[in-house]
């Protein structure tokens, strides 16, 4: 991949990205900290992996906190909010990142099932957004800081768009995901304050460490990416960066997927 040199396009700005103890949000939280971002590192469980990024962050110059909450809890939620207001004062960006899996044929699976991944994967993204936007309308306009009021970016995925068996309750929340973004870009666009999504493909995380660990695994997986390589969390580092900064200004509204071309559908390449 080319390297870059960081930017310090979020000086003086203040992130919270939930889910941000390992792969892809803990790689958002270093790249938001890396452009200068104070950095809000929520966790639900392994305290001691947001612990890890936030001494990463420290350790190469950035400022961060480790953040409890349980984002599908509208309490926990609110606590965790005001914790990082006291610590830091406000909020400039919030990245919904946080979610999960619970994965079943869909005759087979449970309503707790069914209702575990919308709470956590859409119900949580409700509340921290309404929780941010909040803030925003508080706080009011700081020119100094940056030309919107706010931003938001909803971490989704290619499912909002492609079905996926056997994972009915996980393409749901994201094709949620995706008009609950829509939905907020056009009703606080007026106040300036930007939403988007970054839909993710295949990115190399433990999660999903067997879709790729091997190569004969890689290989198969390669079949559905045009761009010929799996991705990695840096790609939605940087992507995360770009739309928390004002660079993208004059952006909202607007999904990213950053998926290799996934979402080109490769099977028709040959005519199907």
């Amino acid at each position: 991949m080319p390297k870059s040199i960081p930017s310090r396009v979020l000086d003086g700005q203040r992130a919270l990205v939930t889910g941000a103890n390992s792969g892809i949000g803990a790689e958002v939280a270093k790249a938001l900290a890396a452009a200068g971002a104070k950095v809000g590192v929520n966790y639900v469980t392994a305290k001691e992996q947001a612990e890890q990024v936030v001494a990463e962050i420290a350790a190469a110059g950035g400022e961060a906190i480790a953040l409890f909450a349980d984002v599908s809890k509208e309490d926990q939620v609110q606590a965790m909010f005001r914790e990082m207001l006291a610590a830091f004062g406000t909020i400039d960006v919030l990245v919904n990142n946080a979610g999960l899996q619970r994965d079943s044929a869909f005759h087979e699976m449970t309503l707790a099932q069914w209702q575990f991944v919308l709470d956590v994967n859409l119900t949580g993204q409700f509340l921290c957004s309404r929780e941010a936007i909040r803030e925003f309308l508080r706080r009011g306009m700081v020119p100094d800081v940056s030309c919107t009021l706010g931003k938001i970016i909803c971490m989704s995925s290619v499912h909002e768009i492609i079905p996926w068996g056997g994972h009915a309750n996980y393409a749901a929340s994201k094709g949620g995901v995706g008009m609950l973004m829509r939905t907020l870009a056009q009703e606080y666009g007026p106040h300036h304050i930007r939403v988007n999504s970054i839909n993710p493909g295949a990115i190399k995380t433990p999660i999903n460490r067997s879709a790729w660990e091997t190569p004969e695994a890689e290989r198969s997986l390669l079949t559905l990416i045009p761009y010929g390589r799996v991705g990695v969390v840096a790609d939605i580092g940087k992507a995360a960066v770009w739309l928390a900064s004002d660079d993208s200004d004059y952006v909202t509204g607007h999904t990213l997927y950053v998926d290799g071309g996934m979402t080109l559908y490769p099977g028709f390449s040959t005519n199907g």
